[in-house]
C-alpha cells in the first residue's frame, strides 16, 4: 500500500486509479498479450521502418495490379517520407494509383484551418517532405492528394469513403498524449455531456461516438503541451506558439478503415522520456472509452507496433531529472 496517496488532476481526462495502476505495471512482451485476438500488439525494433517497407509495398502493389491504394496518413513525419519518396523514385513505382489522405491540421481560434503555406502545419510538411520529392512522373495527380481545408472539411469523411470504396484501404496512426488518432481528442465536440475526468465506456462499434465524421474541434490542453515539444514549435513549451483548434478525421473513418495501423514510439528528442510510455499502455490494456480515444482500437482488428523504449518498465528513476 502506498503511503502517500491523491486523486489525479481534474484536468486529465482519464483518472480511473484502479486502471491506471494496472496498466501502469506492465511491460515487456506482457503488453502483446490482448483478450481480443484481432487486436495485435507487437514489440519491435522500429516502429516507423515496419509503416515505411508496408506503405511502399502498398503503394507499388498498386501499381503493379492498377487498382487505388486509398490511405490515411500521419504528419509530419519527415524521416519516413523522405526515403519513402526516394526509394519510390528509385524503384520507379507510378503512384498514378495512390490516394493519400493527411488526417489532420491545425485551426485557429475561430476554426479557420491553417493554409498549406503554414510552415509548422502538417499539409506543408507532407507536401514538402513526400509528394513534391517524387518525380513528377511517377507522383500522383495533384486532385488524388487530400487535406483538410476550409472548402472540404464538410465533406471530407465522404470524400474517403467515395474514393476507398466505403473507407480507406489503410489508416497510419500513432497516439497523442491525450490518447487521441489524428485530432480525435477526448473534447466536447465528440463526447456529449463532456466533463473533465468523465466517464464513458464503450462495448461496440454500434456506439454513436463511430458515426462522426472529420471535423474542426478543440483539442486537449494536453495535446498542446505535447506539440509545444515538437520540433516545428521549437521544442522548447512554448505553448501559446501552438493552435488551439484542429480540423481532424473522425472516429467514422477510423471505424471504416479496411486496415489500421498504429505505432508507439515516440521519444523526447530521441531519448529515453517520452510522453507516450503510459498513453500507449492505457490505448492498448485500459478500459475502451473516448477519455482514451485510441482505446476505441481495442474493438476492431488492428495492429500496433510497440518499440521496445516504449515498452519498457515504468519505475521511479530517482537519481534522473529532466
Amino acid at each position: 500500500m502506498q503511503d502517500f496517496c491523491w486523486k489525479p488532476a481534474s484536468w486529465i481526462p482519464f483518472r480511473d486509479t484502479e486502471a491506471l495502476e494496472r496498466v501502469r505495471s506492465l511491460s515487456g512482451k506482457q503488453l502483446e498479450d490482448h483478450p481480443n485476438k484481432n487486436f495485435h500488439v507487437q514489440i519491435c525494433k522500429n516502429p516507423g521502418l515496419f509503416k515505411f517497407a508496408h506503405l511502399f509495398s502498398k503503394i507499388q502493389e498498386s501499381d503493379r495490379e492498377d487498382k487505388p491504394f486509398v490511405a490515411i496518413m500521419g504528419n509530419p513525419a519527415p524521416t519516413v517520407y523522405e526515403p519513402l519518396a526516394d526509394l519510390i523514385n528509385y524503384m520507379g513505382v507510378s503512384c498514378r494509383n495512390f490516394y493519400p489522405f493527411t488526417m489532420d491540421e491545425w485551426a485557429d481560434e475561430d476554426g479557420n484551418i491553417a493554409p498549406v503555406t503554414y510552415k509548422a502545419g502538417f499539409s506543408y510538411s507532407f507536401l514538402k517532405y513526400f509528394i513534391s520529392r517524387i518525380d513528377k512522373k511517377l507522383r500522383p495527380p495533384e486532385d488524388q492528394v487530400f487535406y483538410p481545408t476550409n472548402e472540404n472539411i464538410d465533406d471530407y469523411s465522404k470524400l474517403i469513403a467515395e474514393k476507398g470504396g466505403g473507407g480507406a484501404d489503410v489508416i497510419y496512426s500513432g497516439p497523442g498524449w491525450a490518447g487521441h488518432i489524428a485530432f480525435i481528442d477526448p473534447c466536447p465536440e465528440l463526447i456529449p455531456d463532456y466533463r473533465e475526468g468523465g466517464e464513458y465506456l464503450i462495448e461496440s462499434l454500434d456506439d454513436p461516438y463511430f458515426q462522426q465524421p472529420a471535423q474542426v474541434l478543440t483539442i486537449h490542453p494536453l495535446t498542446i503541451v505535447q506539440n509545444s515539444l515538437h520540433g516545428v514549435f521549437g521544442q522548447s513549451g512554448d505553448l501559446a506558439n501552438v493552435p488551439p483548434k484542429a480540423a481532424t478525421i473522425g472516429p467514422l473513418d477510423v471505424v471504416n478503415a479496411k486496415e489500421r495501423i498504429e505505432s508507439h514510439g515516440l521519444t523526447t528528442g530521441g531519448g529515453f522520456s517520452s510522453w507516450q510510455r503510459m498513453t500507449s499502455r492505457l490505448i492498448t490494456h485500459g478500459p475502451v472509452t473516448p477519455y482514451m480515444p485510441g482505446s476505441v482500437l481495442q474493438l476492431m482488428e488492428t495492429t500496433v507496433l510497440l518499440s521496445e523504449t516504449i515498452a519498457a518498465p515504468i519505475e521511479c528513476m530517482e537519481t534522473v531529472g529532466y
